[in-house]
C-alpha cells in the first residue's frame, strides 16, 4: 500500500479569494492544448493560422467548462441540481462530466466553422489531438480533490483515501488510471496517427473510438457516485452507458472515412480533389 499524498485541494489563498488546483488543473489543459494547437498550426497542410487556434481555443474553453458542468449536473447530480440551483456554478467543488464537456466542444467547433466558412470535421479533426492531456489533467485534480476513487484493492499501489465515505480500506487509485489511459496515452495514439495525412473524420473517430475504449474498462474499478450507484447487473456504470455510444460513433466515423477516401493517407493534402464524375474517388481531407 501506497500513502495518499493528502495534498491541500486550496493551492494559494488570497484573502477571501481561494484558488483550487482543480481550477489549476484547467487552465493548465486550455494552456497545453493551445500550444500543441499552435505546433499543428505551424504545418503549412493544415490551412490554420497562430489567430485561428487562438480563437478557436477560446471557443473550446467555454464550451468545456460550460458543457462539463452543465453534463455533471444533468447526468450524474440532477437531484441535487434541483433542490440546490447554485450547486451549478461551484465548480471548485469538483463535479465536471468528460461527455458533457465534449457536447459543449462540439457545438463550440460547429460555431467556429460556421462562423469562419470550415467544415465542421475540418475543425474537430484538427481540435481532436488536442483534447486528452487536458483530460489527464482533469483527473490530476479528481485525485487531488480525493474523489472518484476505485474499488477496495490489495496491490501495491492501493491508497487509502481520506473522505470518510472511502471506509479507509486501501483502494484503486483510479483517478490516475484514467489520467494514464483516457488522457497521456490516448493523446500519444491520437497525436502519432494525426501527424500524417488522414481522411476527413477519421482523426474525430479514433478519438471518440479511443476514448470510449480507455474508459469503459476502467469502470469496472472506479466506484459510481454514491447517489447513482450502478444502472444494471451490479456494474453497468453511467459512465459505460455513455462511453458506448462514443465507441460505435467513433468506429463508424473511421469507416465513413475510410470508405469515402481510401487513398487520402497516400494522396499530398495540397493536390486539388478530382471530380468523381472522371471515375475517381474524390479525396477528402
Amino acid at each position: 500500500m501506497i500513502a495518499y499524498p493528502d495534498i491541500d485541494p486550496i493551492a494559494l489563498q488570497l484573502g477571501p479569494v481561494k484558488i483550487h488546483w482543480y481550477g489549476l488543473m484547467y487552465l493548465l489543459g486550455f494552456a497545453t492544448s493551445w500550444w500543441l494547437g499552435r505546433v499543428r498550426a505551424k504545418d503549412p497542410r493544415r490551412n490554420w493560422s497562430g489567430a485561428a487556434v487562438d480563437d478557436l481555443l477560446f471557443y473550446i474553453a467555454l464550451g468545456v467548462i460550460v458543457g462539463g458542468r452543465l453534463g455533471y449536473v444533468l447526468f450524474y447530480d440532477l437531484g441535487r441540481f434541483i433542490d440546490d440551483p447554485s450547486l451549478i456554478v461551484r465548480i471548485w467543488q469538483g463535479g465536471m462530466s468528460f461527455h458533457g464537456g465534449l457536447i459543449g466542444v462540439m457545438i463550440a467547433m460547429w460555431w467556429f466553422a460556421r462562423t469562419r466558412g470550415r467544415r465542421f470535421f475540418e475543425v474537430a479533426d484538427f481540435v481532436a489531438p488536442l483534447v486528452a492531456t487536458g483530460i489527464a489533467y482533469g483527473r490530476i485534480g479528481n485525485f487531488i480533490n480525493g474523489n472518484l476513487w476505485g474499488g477496495p484493492s490489495d496491490l501495491p499501489w492501493a491508497m487509502v483515501f481520506p473522505d470518510p465515505r472511502a471506509g479507509g480500506v486501501p483502494r484503486h487509485p483510479s483517478q490516475l488510471y484514467q489520467a494514464l489511459l483516457e488522457g497521456f496515452t490516448l493523446f500519444a495514439i491520437v497525436w502519432i496517427y494525426s501527424r500524417h495525412p488522414r481522411p476527413t473524420m477519421a482523426v474525430s473517430g479514433l478519438f471518440l473510438a479511443g476514448y470510449g475504449v480507455l474508459r469503459f474498462p476502467v469502470e469496472f474499478i472506479r466506484v459510481p457516485d454514491a447517489h447513482i450507484g450502478y444502472l444494471a447487473f451490479d456494474w453497468l456504470t453511467m459512465g459505460q452507458v455513455l462511453s458506448a455510444p462514443m465507441i460505435v460513433a467513433g468506429a463508424l466515423l473511421m469507416w465513413l472515412a475510410y470508405r469515402w477516401a481510401p487513398d487520402a493517407d497516400t494522396t499530398p493534402p495540397t493536390m486539388p480533389a478530382r471530380s468523381r464524375r472522371s471515375g475517381t474517388r474524390e479525396t477528402r481531407r
